[in-house]
């Protein structure tokens, strides 16, 4: 079998170091931007998520308006316009934002980091609301106070909730961070259109990528399911 593959790999030079080491490039390029969008918007749902659950308009209308737009636009033309309207607001060329915007990179990670926020404080809000009434009381008749109750109780019982929600929006933010080359950035599948425009091999360059999509996404499933598991053991019966 070894045999079989080396030989096949030899018919293709299409498999030789230089576009392995292109596609390595393309996936450290996509995890770091999949990775720090999805930091970055869970810091941002946490509390976007407890605004939406307010019931004063003042603070829950901004957010909700927020996630309206995030989630009922197309995440490519999000990019769009963040990537091409950055450039057109008036004096950024004159300041220090625009040495770091100027970078396809920061575009598209802004863009990234702002859609999955918005999917994660929906997702959060709902655990959040469907935390059972009778925990709550039990808080405040501990005398927790608000903050208090938010972090000990809310926010732990939402998560054990959220878990297998979340799992999907970061397999999603996984699969949608592929449109990230069409501003000329360099990852999976960035790499895979060069190797694709230099041996006119489509085939052979994007099954790899595909393949190497799937490695990822099927880590994520496990890694989401073993923490499943470690969130939810205390549900498991004792044994007797």
């Amino acid at each position: 079998m070894t045999e079989l593959i080396t030989q096949w790999l030899d018919q293709h030079d299409i498999f030789t170091t230089t576009t392995m080491l292109h596609y390595w490039g393309g996936l450290v390029t996509t995890v770091q931007l999949v990775f720090l969008s999805l930091v970055l918007g869970l810091v941002l749902a946490l509390p976007l998520a407890i605004m939406r659950t307010s019931r004063n308009p003042l603070i829950n209308g901004p957010v909700w308006l927020y996630t309206y737009l995030f989630r009922g636009t197309p995440l490519l033309i999000q990019l769009y316009v963040i990537y091409y309207g950055i450039a057109q607001v008036e004096g950024i060329q004159d300041t220090f934002w625009w040495d770091i915007f100027k970078a396809p990179f920061y575009p598209a990670l802004l863009a990234f980091t702002l859609n999955t926020a918005a999917y994660t404080t929906e997702i959060i809000r709902g655990a959040i609301i469907a935390t059972p009434q009778g925990e709550i009381e039990a808080a405040k008749a501990y005398g927790m106070s608000w903050a208090l109750r938010v972090r000990r109780i809310l926010l732990p019982s939402a998560a054990r909730r959220a878990v297998q929600a979340y799992s999907n929006e970061v397999i999603f933010m996984l699969h949608a961070s592929a449109i990230a080359s069409v501003v000329t950035i360099v990852d999976l599948t960035g790499a895979a259109r060069d190797i694709y425009s230099r041996f006119y091999a489509p085939f052979d360059a994007f099954i790899a990528v595909a393949l190497i999509y799937m490695a990822l996404t099927f880590s994520l499933v496990y890694g989401f399911k073993r923490l499943e598991k470690h969130l939810l053991k205390h549900l498991k019966p004792a044994n007797g």
